[in-house]
This record gives C-alpha cells, structure tokens and sequence, in this order.
C-alpha cells in the first residue's frame, strides 16, 4: 500500500510516517516547511520507500505526479490566535478541494484531519462523533478554524454522496509528543515545557481553569493507522483520543510539567493572560473526548498515561534545545 501524507514534516505526519515506514508501506510526504521542519523527517528521508516533495498543497498541479492508494491529509493552518482567519479559511479550503479532485480523479480514499475544536462549547460531555457541533459568534475569528474543518467534513461527505469519494475522517483531541512544534502552534504543553526549562514564568490564558484531554503521539498514530488499514474506517468519523479519565486543567498542566522538570518541591511560577490580549477570543472550558467508537471498530487502547508521555516528551525536548 502506498500512502501519502501532506504535512508530512510536521508533528503528526512525522511521526505517522516513521510508523507506516517501519511496518514496510511506501509513503510519499509533501510540506512546503512553513510550520513543519526537516528536522522531523532528518532519520526516514533517505529511505528507499519514502519520497518527500517540497511544495505547496495550495498548487493542484504539485500532485500531479504522484498516484497512491490512500492520501492522508494533515496540512492545515491553525486557530488564528496570533495571525487572521482569512488564511485560515481560505488555505484549508484551497487544499481540501485539491485533494479531493485527486482522490476522485485517482479512486485512493481520503483520510481527512479534523479535529475536537468542531464541538466547539457543547456542554455535553464528553464528545462523541454524533453530538452537535456548537461554534461562537462569527465575529469572533478563533470559530474561523472549527468552521473551516467543519465545512470540510461536510464538504467531503457531499462529494462521497455525489461521486462516491471514499473517506475517512479523523477528529484528534490535544496529541503532543516527540516533533511537536515549540511555539504555541504545537499547543500548551509545548511553551510550557520550554519556559519551565528557563525557570521563567508560564504564561496562562484565561484564569487556567479550562480543561483538556491530551493524547500522547504514539497513541495518535497507532489510531490513525488502524483507520488508514482497516476497510471498516470507510466512510466513518473518529474521534482519536485518550480516555477521558486523563482530563486537567491548564493550570494543573503547567504545574505538573514545572514539577517534571524543576523537582516536586518546586514551586511554579505563572503568569495569567488576559483573554483580551488576543482581541475577542472565545475559550472552550472543557474537551473531552468519547473514544468508544475506535475502541469497538478496532480495539484501539490509549498506552500511555498522561505523565509517562510528559516525562518522553521533556527528555525529547531537553535534548532538542
């Protein structure tokens, strides 16, 4: 089987692309390495049965050469927190369209990177892929993102109803992990761990209270292989996540990562940030996911608590800065 990754430099596709490697799959890997770095990729590029190309999905033609039996598609720009909604809109849904011509064009199946932000403040917790999908008010631009990934589903789903385009998509709740991005655009965790390595204040949005449910990246792409080599993935969508036991707090995050890295008789130093630093901006208080639908399609089992892959990720990051 020959799999193509877009974003394929980035956290997930790195690490998704070593793991396919390693069981003997072909992968083709397109980035343009605007977020994603070739660092991530430094161990599998000379491998015989990887390919990386370096272009912009927003270009259709730079997937002309390239024919594969499942495109899994994970570029994507962000919650527009520190940049505008106007990218974010306009560049998921440029490359979403290119990629599903060439799914159609080529007969391959399309495995689709969603993501938890699309429940969006529905309170009914946690979230299974049936439950609605609940945004803010368009003129706050954060729902830019949800909204583009939501679009996309639906997009998707139509052309699979009008010309039969095979897919599978994929809704990840907080992965983190080795190849994470150190900048916010690799999520809390990420900045966290670097300013409690400096023992300088970790900067916290809001009053910290906000919950999420992070998913280590082994457990990530131990799931998205299950979905990309399994025939009942067809045509479904999952949520990809730990068990919801594994909730915490921002707040309870920062602390636990200051205390990993600094000694548990360390106190850690915070700094709360206004909301309105980012202009209007709208929070989701908690996410949590409902992962019974992987577990029963495939069996999939969560590995690792949420310290063990804290304390893999700090080693791995110590070692990269």
């Amino acid at each position: 089987m020959h799999i193509l990754i877009t974003g394929v430099a980035g956290f997930i596709g790195s690490n998704l692309a070593k793991l396919l490697l390693s069981k003997g799959y072909k992968v083709t890997g397109i980035d343009n390495l605007s977020y994603g770095l070739e660092r991530n990729i430094a161990e599998i590029k000379d491998m015989k049965k990887f390919d990386f190309i370096f272009g912009d999905l927003c270009n259709p033609l730079i997937l002309n050469e390239i024919k594969a039996d499942v495109i899994v598609h994970l570029a994507s720009q962000k919650i527009p927190r520190y940049s505008n909604a106007l990218r974010t809109l306009e560049e998921n849904n440029i490359m979403l369209k290119n990629i599903i011509s060439k799914s159609l064009h080529d007969r391959c199946r399309l495995l689709f990177a969603s993501t938890s932000d699309v429940y969006g403040k529905n309170t009914n917790l946690p979230f299974s892929e049936e439950h609605d999908l609940v945004l803010g008010p368009t003129t706050i631009k954060r729902w830019s993102y949800a909204l583009s990934k939501i679009y996309g589903e639906q997009y998707i789903i139509a052309n699979s109803d009008e010309y039969g385009l095979e897919y599978t998509i994929v809704r990840f709740f907080g992965s983190y992990g080795e190849n994470q991005n150190l900048t916010w655009w690799g999520g809390p965790q990420s900045g966290f761990i670097t300013k409690a390595f400096n023992k300088e204040a970790i900067e916290i949005h809001g009053d910290g209270l906000q919950t999420r449910t992070f998913t280590y990246i082994a457990d990530t792409v131990e799931a998205l292989f299950l979905c990309i080599t399994n025939d009942k993935a067809k045509n479904e969508i999952f949520n990809i996540g730990s068990f919801p036991d594994e909730e915490i707090t921002i707040v309870d995050l920062a602390k636990t990562i200051w205390k990993l890295i600094n000694g548990p008789d360390s106190e850690a130093k915070l700094n709360y940030i206004p909301y309105s630093t980012f202009g209007r901006y709208e929070d989701v208080m908690r996410r949590i996911p409902d992962i019974n639908k992987i577990v029963d399609y495939f069996g999939y089992q969560p590995k690792f608590k949420l310290e063990e892959g804290l304390e893999r990720t700090i080693e791995w990051q110590r070692k990269l800065i």
